[in-house]
């Protein structure tokens, strides 16, 4: 027998993967179409009933309150759905350090007890692509949920709310 068939086989460890609730992410993403466009630096933010909290799963539709909803783009087959949002929101760095570099809400109707929902993935998808090129589009969001996510980015890192653009702080009132 020669050494090699001595020595016993090691299973492989496969790394745990960690739920963190950093906005930037030190793997890369590797899902379908990786290479293409980098989601490394892109967090979901989830909007819901006027409380902002990051849900990583929503990057693939499965965040929190999306789980078991049968979507429609048809807003009339969710009349007693409630508002939530997306916002995608992208960090970037410059010589000074990181900071929230783009930021898009893309509206959804969620009816839990009846588990439909309404949203519109092409736009979830553009808008995704908009903060990923540095774009701000929270005008859509109202007061309140503006300063839950304001409330939620600058208690996750307040350096990076700093350094963040006036665009972005003038839209979600700070």
């Amino acid at each position: 027998m020669t050494e090699q068939e001595n020595t016993p086989v090691q299973p492989e460890v496969k790394e745990k993967k960690s739920l963190s609730l950093n906005v930037v992410s030190s793997k890369k993403h590797r899902g379908f179409g990786a290479g293409s466009i980098d989601l490394s630096d892109v967090a979901c933010v989830m909007i819901d009933e006027g409380v902002a909290y990051i849900d990583v799963g929503a990057m693939h539709a499965k965040s929190k309150i999306e789980r078991g909803i049968k979507f429609t783009p048809n807003k009339e087959d969710t009349p007693n759905g409630r508002q939530c949002w997306i916002v995608w929101v992208a960090v970037d760095r410059n010589e000074e350090g990181s900071y929230y570099a783009g930021a898009t809400a893309c509206e959804m109707l969620i009816d839990t007890e009846a588990r439909r929902g309404w949203k519109l993935l092409a736009d979830h998808v553009n808008r995704l692509d908009y903060a990923i090129k540095r774009r701000y589009m929270v005008d859509n969001l109202g007061d309140g949920d503006k300063a839950a996510l304001r409330k939620l980015l600058v208690e996750h890192n307040a350096e990076w709310w700093e350094r963040t653009p006036a665009e972005l702080k003038d839209v979600l009132g700070g």
